[in-house]
């Protein structure tokens, strides 16, 4: 669980964020002051601050000096002007990364996402389990002791599920953690293509998956031990 600090005196806006942004993996909470965020940081730990830029009762630029005296926290600043000395600004001051009005729900979690992997400790790359041998590290995967050729595409799509052993996983989320800069240009089959190519190379029976299930409607989900 990740837990994300959202700091915006604009409360549609604020829980338009939180509502686009919901997902298991992410607690938040929301704060319309410098002085409640204030309050909210000084009880309890966040791994990500999301920074409205103008606040009724002081600067977010001013906020994000202050934390970053004492705290490596990752920081997202918003604003909704797009002038260079604001981001200048923005960046001397501490901030990770800024983002301006308006913007996507699609951008703002993928920009999210990409920080926190970038200050997340050292993921695991090795998966053991049943027929299983996956080094992600090495690019070595295996099943029953045999080599699996697996594309880049695959590798991403593998790792995601197999570290989220039972949990549901987003078409969403998967297409953005395995092509982080952006889904735009990204034909709207190619993640199916790269579960049923997943498929075809680590199920028994492809038309009858038991490692690689479909959640219709949700998503997929990796089950160990079968």
């Amino acid at each position: 669980m990740k837990y994300i600090l959202i700091l915006e005196d604009d409360a549609d806006l604020a829980a338009g964020m939180e509502m686009a942004l919901a997902d298991e993996e992410f607690s938040f909470t929301v704060c319309g002051t410098v002085r409640e965020a204030e309050e909210r940081i000084g009880e309890r730990k966040f791994d990500l601050l999301i920074l409205d830029v103008n606040l009724p009762d002081g600067s977010g630029f001013e906020l994000c000096r202050r934390i970053r005296g004492s705290s490596k926290v990752s920081i997202i600043l918003l604003t909704a002007r797009d002038m260079e000395l604001d981001i200048v600004r923005g960046l001397e001051c501490g901030a990770d990364d800024y983002i301006t009005k308006p913007f996507s729900a699609m951008v703002l979690r993928a920009r999210i996402r990409a920080l926190l992997r970038r200050t997340a400790p050292e993921q695991e790359t090795d998966y053991k389990n049943g027929p299983f041998r996956f080094q992600f590290a090495t690019m070595e995967f295996m099943k029953d002791g045999v080599t699996i050729e697996l594309s880049r595409t695959e590798q991403r799509i593998l790792y995601l599920l197999v570290f989220h052993p039972g949990q549901i996983l987003t078409r969403e989320r998967l297409m953005e953690w395995v092509w982080p800069d952006g889904t735009e240009y990204v034909e709207d089959n190619a993640l199916s293509v790269g579960i049923r190519r997943l498929r075809d190379k680590l199920e028994d029976d492809p038309s009858k998956p038991v490692y690689i299930k479909t959640v219709y409607g949700k998503g997929y989900q990796w089950e160990n031990g079968v």
